[in-house]
């Protein structure tokens, strides 16, 4: 059965982050289910493992940190996104949620089981130190961070504003690992961020699906919108967007898609199959949209770039996006713990899955091989792509060679500005050339 939705407040799972990105979702529904022998005989297996450690260990060691050691390993074997947050986890991503917390400001995920940058967030003391994307950090403090999962480094990188934190990493290039110590900053992701590029023409960029978002756009849209006139034009850059609130991601959707299927989830427990439709009561529709996406765009960001292309709302332009699409739960445990678990699939409203393959752009700008992007297909335990259905194929916005191609040749922008977002707006005002030129021609 599918559940159908048109004002959603459900939360889903982002990616792996330093900060926020994976968020509070719906409950699993209870049901009792018949244990088989095979699982008795493995649970027997590991209370008597549990008791030769406990009576054989060289020192003594607590019943309670053993299990919960059991619970991580064995969810975290899983997949990349799934994993076991004690109590004080669990209240730190529900404070994340707010895009408000004590850190450094850098994305980590692992890649090779080792623990990667993502990407330095700006104006934070990471980027301002000169932490770079693709740094591997070795160490933490005193602690070697092999073996060391995301949260537990998230954990040891937080802490209240003005004290320091000391980070080891390898850096290609770099002879000798290279140390940096911190002051820890209150980091503030400001969600949405606008300005008018020309008369008509506004620029939108989101950082991150956090509370609000969809509020703050429409705040943007406003700022960005001329007083005595219309938006010509927006570019929607979701660039290094790792995701976040997929309520949010489904709102700032619904504000340029008139009706319709928005996104989908498929899972195997009942009530994990749902569909988010637009509510038809914003759906701007009256000016072009040029999507900006590239490797670090994931998750709720490919749900809006997704939707939006296969409802030829918009233009999507970059290149090839994170591909995850996974929908992560967390299920609150009764010792204020919890569990974050992957229980289903999302789909763009064509049908396509991006697990592992990512929204592919209309106009390809610049080399994805350029730069460092750590992709959902480099992360361990992945799940596979899926073949696409001949309906999805059908639906499919373009065939590769359909789509246009653009160097990026590294030159800057008026004013030293961004190229892609000069491109971007040079073909919204090409838009209305064609437009008027035809329009006289016929």
């Amino acid at each position: 059965m599918i559940k159908r939705f048109t004002n959603p407040r459900f939360l889903g799972g982002v990616f792996i982050a330093v900060f926020v990105f994976t968020m509070v979702s719906w409950g699993l529904s209870q049901k009792v289910v018949a244990v088989s022998n095979n699982t008795y005989e493995s649970l027997k297996i590991f209370t008597d493992v549990l008791a030769i450690v406990k009576e054989n260990y060289a020192e003594p060691v607590d019943t309670k940190e053993l299990i919960r050691n059991a619970i991580k390993g064995m969810i975290r074997g899983l997949d990349p996104h799934s994993s076991y947050m004690t109590a004080q986890e669990y209240a730190d991503m529900q404070i994340d949620t707010k895009g408000s917390f004590g850190g450094i400001g850098i994305e980590i995920g692992l890649r090779d089981n080792v623990l990667t940058v993502i990407a330095p967030i700006e104006d934070t003391p990471a980027f301002k130190a000169g932490i770079l994307a693709g740094d591997k950090i070795v160490k933490i403090g005193d602690k070697y961070t092999k073996d060391m999962s995301i949260n537990e480094a998230v954990g040891l990188m937080r802490g209240p504003k003005d004290t320091p934190v000391t980070i080891t990493i390898v850096r290609e290039g770099l002879v000798e690992p290279k140390t940096f110590t911190l002051m820890r900053a209150t980091i503030k992701v400001k969600s949405v961020k606008s300005k008018v590029l020309e008369d008509g023409f506004g620029y939108i960029r989101i950082a991150q699906f956090q509370e609000n978002t969809d509020t703050d756009l429409e705040k943007a849209l406003k700022d960005v919108t001329p007083k005595n006139g219309k938006l010509k034009g927006l570019i929607l850059d979701l660039r290094n967007n790792p995701g976040g609130l997929l309520q949010e991601a489904v709102a700032v959707s619904n504000e340029f898609i008139k009706s319709g299927l928005i996104v989908y989830t498929k899972g195997r427990a009942p009530g994990q199959d749902m569909t988010f439709d637009a509510s038809g009561s914003k759906g701007r529709t009256d000016f072009p949209i040029i999507v900006l996406v590239n490797g670090g765009s994931a998750s709720a960001s490919e749900i809006v770039a997704g939707a939006l292309q296969d409802h030829k709302r918009a233009i999507i332009m970059g290149t090839q996006t994170f591909g995850k699409g996974s929908v992560q739960t967390i299920i609150p445990l009764s010792d204020g713990s919890a569990v974050r678990l992957t229980t289903s699939k999302y789909y763009t409203p064509s049908g396509r899955s991006i697990q592992a393959k990512g929204i592919e752009p209309d106009i390809i700008f610049g080399d994805a091989s350029k730069g460092f992007h750590l992709k959902e297909k480099d992360l361990e335990g992945h799940f596979a792509p899926e073949k696409e259905s001949k309906t999805a194929k059908d639906k499919s916005p373009k065939k590769p060679e359909e789509k246009i191609r653009i160097d990026d040749t590294g030159e800057k922008g008026p004013d030293g500005g961004d190229i892609e977002v000069k491109r971007a707006l040079d073909y919204l005002k090409s838009w209305y050339i064609f437009r008027d030129t035809y329009q006289k021609a016929s």
